[in-house]
């Protein structure tokens, strides 16, 4: 029998090329719904690394064994002498675990408990730290995974180990866990629906936050500018420009009018301008950084040199915002545009050499899995990126929350800054993979290489003075990889160090409670100080950092005159409507 003749044209036609890639990204983007973006490969290198060099080292292994013996030898003493009065535990928890911290906690057996779970922490850290040819940033996966393992079965978190919540189950008869469960619902029904929480809404933005009045004068693909109304008669002839993050909402800096930090500058004579960046979403997927530099910060550089002509800006930029600010203004110094009176930092990498424990998310295997995810949307969600913070300080911001809401039955009073950190936004795909690679991986910035407009960009160019504020517990900006703009220009800087995490720490108004800071200003022919040399030998100051930045504004600044009017209608800035504008508001 003649086989049948195929025609090579038609086998051709016949077979369709497989894109392995697209597969890829695909079924990655499945997993990362179940592992809240972290890719399973990163997490499988860092164990194996792990657990290899721990096999093939008996030294370590050995002085494991020790240190497990001679950790039961004092659980049991503790045991003996637990009964007696005033017997001191064989272990402390570390100053920032408060789980045990009721004393509750000290009766038996619930002292034993405890005791024996942070014994056992305190193992876990000596096995996954310290064992020899395992790579750094592998030590560092290992140990903190182990961590968050260890948080999920603390004893805390079970109600037959937790004598406070058997107190409150028995003392309730057991209504802690009615509402506890009627609690979990609601939150699981806001979760399907997409709603917020109950106690967000009380915050309406434009009514209750981000109140301060003023008027949109400028609108792009991207951001929109308000401009805001002074409340005094003459205003400082410099204007201030504000670029936040754009992974947030920019009334971070404009909440309550109490702790504003907007109205605190308006209100001693400054005249404002807020870059308000849109919420993206999958059509916005090929912004790139370019687009983000462009349009975010030089677009509301020339607005505001039109609507205060010949007057040199104050510009601020807050985390992301700040790194953005940054490589605008070396790219100006570059090009002899002189328009920055000064460049102001909040809490802004511009060196991701050392990013804490944020990088722990950041290495090759976990951008390209973060890309895959993002390919298959055109964007990162912000409930993903909020996951990862959250897991930076799991014991605060998930097991202890969890314990209050579901076991005891509690709701937490939200504030005004709870509500704004559940207002999430989203990361457009090719901006937020050229960020993770250029800074991050590469950390282009640092070493000279960043390019804007095809040509490298160098901090050590920038003339205008800064003033840089790192915060103590800042688990997003860690505040030595913030020190390290010290070693990366020429020019003054003023740096603070303040009392507060990310967020509290800039959002310090005077008047809070419980806030200090230290501050001191180095020229450009000081020699350098290592940051913890400077922390020990700046004497630390009570109450808020703001006036001290006020100050040193006012420095800077000419005489006072008339206000400015409000946009430029001649020039094409008209106002286009009321503070705080529509892309604030868009979900």
């Amino acid at each position: 029998m003649r086989r049948p003749v195929v025609h090579a044209e038609a086998e051709e036609l016949s077979i369709q090329p497989i894109n392995s890639g697209n597969l890829d990204r695909m079924f990655h983007a499945w997993i990362g719904r179940f592992t809240h973006g972290i890719s399973p490969a990163g997490l499988a290198l860092a164990w194996f690394d792990w657990f290899v060099h721990l096999a093939l080292y008996s030294g370590k292994q050995a002085e494991l064994s020790e240190k497990a013996l001679r950790k039961w030898i004092r659980l049991v003493h503790y045991l003996i002498r637990s009964p007696m009065q005033g017997a001191k535990p064989c272990i402390e928890p570390l100053p920032q675990d408060t789980r045990f911290d009721d004393p509750e906690w000290q009766d038996w057996p619930f002292n034993l408990v405890y005791q024996a779970f942070l014994l056992q922490q305190q193992w876990w850290h000596n096995a996954t730290t310290g064992v020899r040819g395992v790579q750094p940033h592998h030590e560092q996966v290992v140990n903190f995974v182990s961590r968050q393992l260890l948080d999920m079965v603390s004893p805390s978190n079970f109600p037959w180990t937790n004598p406070v919540v058997l107190k409150a189950t028995v003392t309730e008869g057991g209504m802690n866990f009615f509402r506890g469960a009627y609690n979990a619902i609601n939150d699981w029904m806001d979760e399907v629906e997409g709603r917020k929480a109950p106690e967000a809404q009380a915050y309406q933005v434009g009514t209750h936050v981000a109140v301060t009045p003023g008027k949109v004068v400028f609108r792009n693909r991207l951001i929109e500018v308000l401009q805001y109304s002074p409340t005094t008669e003459q205003t400082l002839p410099e204007p201030v420009l504000i670029i936040p993050s754009w992974i947030m909402k920019y009334y971070i800096l404009d909440l309550s009018p109490t702790n504003s930090l907007v109205r605190y500058l308006v209100d001693k004579g400054h005249t404002v301008f807020m870059v308000s960046w849109k919420n993206p979403g999958e059509a916005d997927r090929d912004l790139g950084m370019d687009d983000y530099l462009r349009a975010g910060v030089m677009a509301p550089l020339n607005v505001v040199s039109t609507v205060v002509p010949e007057r040199k800006i104050h510009a601020v930029g807050y985390c992301l915002g700040g790194t953005l600010l940054a490589i605008a203004a070396a790219a100006m110094a570059r090009d002899n545009d002189d328009r920055l009176a000064s460049v102001t930092l909040f809490a802004s990498e511009v060196d991701f050499e050392e990013p804490g424990e944020l990088a722990l998310f950041i290495d090759e295997s976990q951008v390209t899995f973060l890309e895959d995810i993002m390919w298959d949307r055109g964007y990162l969600n912000g409930k993903q990126m909020g996951g990862a913070f959250r897991l930076l300080n799991s014991q605060d911001l998930v097991w202890s929350k969890m314990i209050r809401t579901y076991l005891l039955g509690q709701r937490e009073a939200m504030n005004d800054l709870m509500a704004w950190n559940a207002d999430t936004t989203r990361m457009p795909y090719r901006m937020h993979r050229e960020y993770l690679r250029s800074l991050y991986l590469e950390n282009e910035l640092a070493e000279g290489s960043y390019l804007v407009n095809d040509r490298p960009v160098a901090l050590s160019d920038i003339r205008a003075p800064v003033f840089s504020v790192g915060t103590i517990k800042d688990h997003v900006s860690p505040w030595h990889s913030v020190y390290k703009l010290h070693l990366l220009t020429d020019t003054e800087v003023t740096f603070v160090l303040t009392s507060g995490g990310h967020n509290a720490g800039i959002v310090s108004e005077p008047g809070h409670p419980r806030r200090h800071f230290q501050i001191s200003t180095r020229s450009a022919e000081d020699k350098f100080i290592p940051p913890d040399v400077w922390q020990a030998s700046v004497p630390s100051r009570e109450g808020s950092w703001w006036p001290c930045w006020h100050d040193w504004l006012r420095a800077r600044s000419g005489e006072p005159g008339a206000p400015p009017a409000m946009g430029a209608a001649a020039q094409g800035y008209p106002a286009m409507g009321d503070a705080p504008g529509t892309y604030v508001l868009m979900a």
